[in-house]
């Protein structure tokens, strides 16, 4: 399993709309995140889709955390953008396996199993409030 730079600078991003008072521009956000400003657009899009963030348009429009920080998740985060967190391929929905019909006498099936479990337990213990405080235990 990897996660993405593209769930990493969502993380960035979503850090700095917290640390925020009002409605931040995207050139702001990018400058603030080390972020591409047109991969900054992209992200952004896909976190207003998912509702953590609101979009506002005009001359002083830019984008707001709509969720609490207490509430994003870093899994959450990480699971819009990569899709579901998974040690081993053979665990992915849409992928095969050569056991794909009796993965349950795979032991590897099952310790990549509950090693991806423990992984998306913990990233989801985690949140974005968490983060900027720096008050989480690993």
């Amino acid at each position: 399993m990897r996660i993405t730079q593209e769930s990493d600078y969502a993380l960035r991003i979503l850090t700095a709309l917290a640390t925020e008072a009002g409605v931040v521009d995207a050139k702001t956000l990018s400058a603030k995140t080390s972020v591409t400003q047109r991969f900054t657009l992209k992200i952004l899009n896909k976190l207003v889709g998912d509702g953590i963030v609101s979009s506002y348009k005009g001359a002083k429009g830019g984008y707001k955390l709509r969720a609490l920080p207490e509430q994003i998740t870093l899994r959450r985060v990480i699971e819009l953008i990569d899709g579901p967190i998974v040690l081993a391929r053979c665990l992915g929905e849409s992928e095969e396996c050569s056991l794909n019909q009796d993965k349950g006498n795979c032991i590897y099936h099952h310790i990549f199993e509950r090693i991806s479990l423990e992984v998306a337990g913990k990233l989801g213990r985690i949140t974005i409030a968490d983060v900027i405080a720096r008050r989480f235990s690993l």
